[in-house]
């Protein structure tokens, strides 16, 4: 007897947390909390990896999940502008150089 509970309550627990499980939608909204962006900060940060975006596609993603408008954000999407957060905070690349063909004499 107890270990159908056991399983039962096993089972709730493992379907539990594959519901928690963080969408791209979650962590575009938390990333745009924790920094402090709006839309127009969203849309300068994508142009910076040459992404463009617009601000009713960024309404759709921060939308709820049950609104008619909502949009998925995508891997690339995401892949994207965190690629441009980090541009953004740190600044771009700078120039590698090349290094000198050695001469031997």
């Amino acid at each position: 007897m107890s270990y159908d509970i056991s399983l039962k309550l096993n089972k709730h627990i493992f379907e539990k947390n594959l519901f928690m499980a963080l969408t791209n939608n979650d962590i575009m909204k938390k990333l745009r909390v924790a920094h402090k962006l709006r839309d127009d900060d969203i849309v300068k940060i994508c142009s910076l990896v040459d992404f463009a975006v617009s601000k009713s596609e960024l309404g759709a993603i921060f939308r709820n999940e049950n609104h008619e408008k909502y949009m998925e954000c995508g891997d690339q999407f995401l892949r994207n502008f965190l690629n441009g957060l980090v541009i953004h905070l740190r600044g771009p690349m700078p120039e590698r150089k090349k290094p000198e063909p050695k001469t031997t004499i």
